[in-house]
Parts: structure tokens; sequence; C-alpha cells
């Protein structure tokens, strides 16, 4: 009886062995047909896409104004019918693409694409080497023909998107060299009108400037028996700081990097925020602000009140896109593009990003099972066409093309029926409000605030100074990342800190020397040590 249950256990065992042998003898190549199925399925140029029907999964940071529904846009819509590709799309709010981004990493169910979650460098690097994270090197050169060819007329592009380790990992978004209105983004504005009822020409220097925002405060130019004039007046202090950093000889590499440039002394990598013109920088900002020349409630002011200030009639100067599109075109035309201005350091435009605007906006993990496909999908986007899908729709139904060849929306987006805003009615057929999106931004095909007429003759006005070489964002590895992180967080925010007491006058600029100490005390000098080994790099790439 026991040999008898002895010989049954054997051979059930044996069973069990043979299934699990069969099953993995079945896994691989089932797996392989699936991808030869998708690749039987592909199709390497033309339209669609794919010949039967896919679907892709893609989590997708959501702009607050834009549609709850992508898909049933126009330019989705469209895509969809063209390529046979239909998205998933799992919309995320921009304020939470952070957590929903940390969730899914952390062992949630994975997207096969992060699309305008604003991945992080050094998430691109930490899950691209853990293999969540596909390698897009050698798949970009065989599947994005598009993007390949920006590639090669701009290598410094794909220098940037290149991490230590030799790969790319995330998708970039490219602004076209030649479109300087969007490298500079937010310009300086001034009234014209008020300008000329003081008698006053343009400015030319930080004290003309000085003088005209003090006249604007002391004259009562909108003729209502108040006070009420805000000599310069925005959303947030920053743009103020950055459009004045060239006049003090900071941030001479560009405003993609907000703490680093290059010592015009020694030619090496420097923290501006303890050198002497970032002192001068303050102290010019502080006299502004202790005159009531800065508006007051400038740190806690929220856009909406901001907007209807200007929209007022209320604000001698600001710092924006364009004035237009924030206040309306009845006062923003009041507005003309401020110059470079002239200061200790010369007359210099410091505010100027970098073609490689980012590469965090499409991201491909190792869920995805049509990486072809995906990858086509997307280098549409790197296209004349698909630029022109993306931003402006199709002719005769979202655009028409002018007399002289360019792209104009149609009075239904620019002067909506229903009384909408020109933003709310782009968000009834695009997705592109918000930023972040990958691609590729050009003059002819991108119909943003940049390429208002005005917006064009303010960055004429700023060609001539601007810098001629702008650093993008460093790549570091992920121990220099992980080393960085910590120092970085306390570094940072000390700085930001007391560059807002500075300016208010909450700490007095006699405490200079105590603020370098203490930032030194925070360990800059490994700071600056990884971020030089980031920048040789870069330099050698």
């Amino acid at each position: 009886m026991i040999k008898k249950k002895w010989l049954v256990l054997v051979l059930l065992s044996f069973m069990l062995i043979l299934t699990a042998c069969s099953d993995k003898e079945t896994s691989a190549p089932k797996g392989q047909e699936l991808e030869d199925e998708a690749l039987e399925n592909f199709n390497a140029s033309d339209m669609p896409i794919v010949n039967d029907p896919i679907t892709i999964n893609i989590m997708a940071g959501k702009y607050a104004s834009n549609s709850d529904n992508y898909n049933e846009l126009l330019v989705w819509k469209t895509y969809e019918e063209m390529t046979n590709i239909h998205i998933n799309w799992t919309l995320v709010p921009f304020e939470g693409r952070e957590e929903k981004r940390n969730l899914s990493l952390a062992g949630g169910t994975l997207p096969e694409v992060f699309y305008t979650m604003a991945m992080p460098n050094q998430d691109l690097l930490k899950y691209g080497e853990q293999g969540i994270f596909v390698k897009l090197n050698d798949l970009i050169e065989e599947y994005m023909p598009n993007l390949t060819a920006l590639f090669e007329q701009y290598p410094e592009i794909k220098q940037g998107a290149t991490f230590p380790d030799g790969n790319i990992y995330g998708l970039p978004t490219i602004y076209d060299p030649e479109f300087t209105s969007v490298l500079l983004g937010s310009k300086g504005w001034i009234r014209q009108d008020w300008l000329e009822q003081l008698e006053m020409d343009m400015p030319e220097t930080i004290d003309d400037f000085y003088n005209y925002l003090k006249a604007v405060k002391e004259t009562d130019l909108n003729d209502n028996g108040k006070q009420d004039e805000v000599p310069y007046g925005a959303t947030e202090i920053s743009g103020l700081r950055d459009i004045l950093k060239g006049a003090f000889g900071i941030g001479n590499k560009g405003s993609k990097q907000p703490y680093l440039d290059e010592d015009p002394d020694t030619r090496e990598l420097r923290f501006y925020p303890i050198s002497d013109g970032y002192k001068e920088l303050l102290t010019y900002l502080n006299k502004l602000y202790s005159e009531g020349l800065i508006q007051e409630n400038i740190y806690s002011i929220d856009r909406n009140q901001s907007y209807g200030m200007g929209t007022e009639g209320l604000y001698g100067s600001t710092v924006s896109s364009s004035p237009i599109t924030a206040y309306g075109d009845e006062m923003g035309k009041n507005f003309v593009g401020l110059p470079a201005l002239k200061g200790p350091a010369g007359k210099q435009y410091n505010k100027v990003g970098t073609p490689l605007s980012g590469m965090g906006g499409f991201v491909i993990t190792n869920e995805n099972k049509n990486i072809p496909a995906t990858l086509r999908w997307m280098d549409y986007f790197y296209s004349e066409e698909g630029a022109e899908l993306f931003f402006m729709g199709k002719e005769g139904e979202t655009f028409e093309v002018d007399e002289n060849g360019d792209l104009q929306y149609l009075d239904k987006i620019t002067d909506s029926p229903d009384g909408l805003s020109m933003a709310q009615e782009i968000a009834n057929y695009f997705t592109w409000s918000g930023g972040g999106y990958p691609g590729v931004v050009k003059e002819r095909t991108f119909n943003g605030a940049e390429t208002l007429p005005e917006s064009l003759e303010a960055t004429e006005k700023l060609e001539a100074n601007i810098l001629d070489e702008a650093w993008p964002i460093f790549t570091y590895t992920v121990e220099e990342n992980n080393e960085l992180s910590s120092l970085q967080s306390d570094i940072h925010k000390y700085v930001n800190e007391m560059q807002d007491k500075f300016i208010t006058g909450n700490e007095p600029l006699s405490k200079w020397d105590e603020y370098i100490k203490r930032i030194e005390t925070m360990n800059l000098e490994k700071y600056m040590e990884i971020q030089n080994d980031a920048y040789n790099r870069y330099k050698n790439n």
C-alpha cells in the first residue's frame, strides 16, 4: 500500500515537472509571437501606422483649462483616423503629476507611455537603468526619421538629451533654434502711451527704467484723481529679476541654469548667487521695492487679480508672454517691448532658453507592446505637417492660410461666438495649452503669444544683445543625483528665501557676508564638484 502511494506521488510529481517545463518552453515563443504579430501589423512609412487598429495606454498630464475628454478633440480624433491607433488616456491634473508618477513607478499599474507628465531627469536615468523605461537610442534611428533628422541638424539637442550612461530615455520638446521669440519666452513690456505722456524716451539703462517707474508713481497718468498707478506689476517677481540679470553680468548661460553660469574672468563654472553681480541686482530690486515702484503684494497676488489690474490699466510695466493675451486687446495694445537695459555689466540680455526645452514629456515603459508603432506615432509631431495638426488643426476647420502664407486660427477661435476667451476655445480643439508637450515648436505652425506681431517686434529689439550660447539642464549619474538631491534642496531653498528677504528688506544686505558663509557651510564645495563633473561631460559630449 505504501509503495503504491509512493508510486502515485512520484507520477504526480513527474507530471507537474512536465507541465512546468511545458509552460516554460511555450512562454518565450508566445511573447515572440506577439512581437512578430505587432511588427507584421506595423507600417514603416506612410499612413496608417498600423493596418489593424491597436490601443496604447497613455498617462498624460492635463492642464487645468484643457478638456476632460481628449478623444473627443479634433487633434486626437483626426490623428486616430490617420494612424489606426486609439489612445486610452489616463488624465492627471498638472498639480497631481508628481504623486501619480511616483505611485505608478513604486509598484502601481504602469502605463505604456508617460506623456506631458514632466518626468524629472533623475527619474529618467534611475528607471531607465532599471529597465522600466525603454532605451531609445537605436529605436529613434530605426523608427523616428523626423526626430533623427532634427538630431542631425542640431547635434547639441541630442547631446543634451543623452544621459551620462550614453542613453536617451525620454523624447524631447524642441524649440526651433530659429524661433527666437519662443526661446525668450516672457519679455519686458512698458506703456508707450505713458512714456509719451511723461515726455520720456524709451529706457536704455537701469537708471532710465528707475526714473520711468518713479515718474509713474508720482503722476496721475490715468487721470482718475487717485495715486493708484503701479509702476511695475506682474504675477511674480522672478520675471523682472530675470530680464535684468544681463545688466548685472549674471545668468550668462541662459534661463535653464538658474544658479550656475560662467565666471567672465576665469571662464570657470560659477555659483552666481554669491557673486558681486548678484548682490548688485538684489540691491537694485530692493531699491525699487522699498520705494513702492514694484507692486507691494507681488509675492502673494493671485494671477487673476494681477490680470484684472492690468486690464484696468493700472500697470506701467510688466513681464509677460503678451500683454494683449493677459490684459485684452484694448489695454494690451498700449504696451511695447522693453529693450535690453544697460547696467554695471553692460547691455546684455541673458533671459534665453535652449532649443532642448525638456525631455520628460514622452517616456515609454517596459509595458509597451507596440514600441515601433508608438515611436512612429510620436515622430509625426517632429515634422512640419505633424506640428501643424498639433497646434493648428485642420485647414478650413480650425485655421486658414492668409495672403502671406501664414497660418491663422479661424474667427470662431479668435472671436468666439459663445463669448469664450481664445484660450478656452483652443481647449475645445487642442491639448497644447500648459506646455510640456514633446514635439517641435516652429514659428510657422505655432500660434501662441510668442507669434503675435507685438511679441515678434519685442524680440527684434532684444536680438542684438541676446546670449550667443545657452546651456541646457545638465544630466547627472544616479550616484550624483543621490548626493545632489539633498544639497540642492538645502542650498537652492536658502538662496530663494534670502533673495526674497533681501529684495523686500526683511533682511538687510549688510548681512551679505553671513549669507555667503551660510551657503558655504551647506557643502557648496561638494555641490560644485558634482556640477563641474556634469559640466565637463556636457562640454566633451
